[in-house]
């Protein structure tokens, strides 16, 4: 995603220069959400970008993995041979992270790529019992997908809730509750001790037969092929990148995934694995390399969203430095949100059924609009109503 924006942008914006797009992927670039739905179920074959890359004079190298970054020379090495570059821009996205122990065993899968969601299409159509490790986003949207094609599923979490990390424990509750609902079962504070083909060993002695088993327990910026070239990485394996998207290397940017960026806005550095980051970024990067102008900087209000047990999620923000938080809605019911506050204003809001809330929470967030929690917490008055 992030990729291909890049060069597309370039063109919008008039950059006129050659643009060679690298991937290591034999396939037509794609978009990824499609993977853990339409894709994995058999409703679609690809979800491959409509983008005339002839028609935009980008050059298209694919099944093209880079090894190596030699900025002195400034070229790419990859298996066929240097690259050279004037202008970079790293955007090689983030890796799945594997269970340890679970390399070559059978019925082992992650969901990141077009060919794993290709492997795993017949194993959901045979309809197994499946185990998901991870209550994150993806093991949710995957259980969700498992559910429909009427596999037994069980998801096994280490933590003692669903989405640890990524919201407060108050919020993951009521989302726990979804997976029995259902027909999925849950089990929290529960580790994995050994998988072996068809079962899974957990650490407390308990055995879950597993006809397949599917890792979705987080990702790591896909750096490793940095490593001495001079581009400067944090501690969680992201380029550091600047206010402007560049990297310590004179000519080089880094964008999506693979990217950490200082966020103005919420005073901290931000890593966002999701979409409409791989999206907006690029834009961005694309003003930068064409010039003409002042810098132009990056500091979105993140956005994601989450399909899953027939729900909609949404969320905009970043809640890590809230003073406050804001119930609108029942939990237990099938449309409320949550809003979180800094010193009044809104910062970030989850959208459980209610878009509307998330439209207008992103426009005030934008804003550094304050708000009287009093009026937000009515989930009858519209958020843009709530304004102090």
């Amino acid at each position: 995603m992030a990729g291909v924006q890049t060069a597309v942008a370039l063109r919008e914006q008039g950059f006129t220069g050659p643009v060679t797009l690298l991937g290591a992927e034999p396939h037509q670039p794609y978009d990824r959400p499609p993977l853990s739905k339409a894709v994995l179920l058999g409703k679609a074959e690809d979800s491959a970008f409509d983008v005339d890359f002839e028609a935009l004079g980008i050059g298209l190298r694919l099944g093209v993995e880079v090894t190596g970054l030699r900025a002195g020379a400034r070229e790419v090495d990859t298996e066929a041979g240097p690259v050279p570059y004037d202008v970079l821009v790293l955007a090689t996205g983030a890796r799945p992270l594997t269970l340890p122990g679970s390399d070559g065993v059978p019925g082992v899968h992650l969901l990141r790529t077009l060919d794993d969601a290709a492997r795993l299409r017949p194993v959901l159509a045979a309809a197994p019992a499946v185990v998901v490790v991870g209550a994150g986003w993806i093991g949710a949207e995957f259980a969700t997908a498992a559910r429909e094609a009427g596999c037994a599923v069980t998801v096994v979490e280490a933590a003692e809730r669903v989405l640890a990390g990524a919201v407060p424990a108050e919020v993951a509750e009521p989302m726990g509750r979804w997976y029995a609902e259902a027909g999925a079962r849950l089990l929290t504070g529960a580790r994995v001790a050994s998988v072996e083909e068809g079962r899974v060993q957990l650490a407390d002695g308990r055995t879950l037969d597993a006809g397949a088993v599917v890792v979705g327990i987080g990702a790591r910026p896909a750096t490793d092929w940095l490593a001495g070239s001079g581009v400067e990485l944090g501690p969680d394996g992201s380029v550091t990148a600047d206010a402007h998207l560049r990297t310590s290397l004179p000519g080089v940017y880094a964008v999506g995934d693979c990217a950490s960026f200082p966020s103005a806005r919420y005073a901290e550095r931000l890593l966002v694995h999701h979409w409409d980051n791989a999206l907006q970024g690029p834009r961005v990067v694309a003003a930068n390399v064409v010039g003409g102008g002042a810098a132009a900087a990056y500091d979105p209000v993140p956005y994601f969203w989450s399909e899953q047990f027939g729900r909609f999620v949404q969320y905009a923000g970043h809640h890590g430095a809230a003073d406050e938080m804001v119930w609108r809605g029942d939990p237990a019911g099938a449309a409320w949100s949550v809003c979180w506050l800094r010193d009044g204003a809104l910062v970030a809001v989850l959208a459980v059924g209610r878009p509307r809330d998330l439209a207008q929470g992103r426009r005030l967030i934008e804003a550094g609009a304050v708000l009287t929690p009093a009026a937000l917490a009515d989930p009858d008055t519209p958020l843009k109503s709530a304004v102090a």
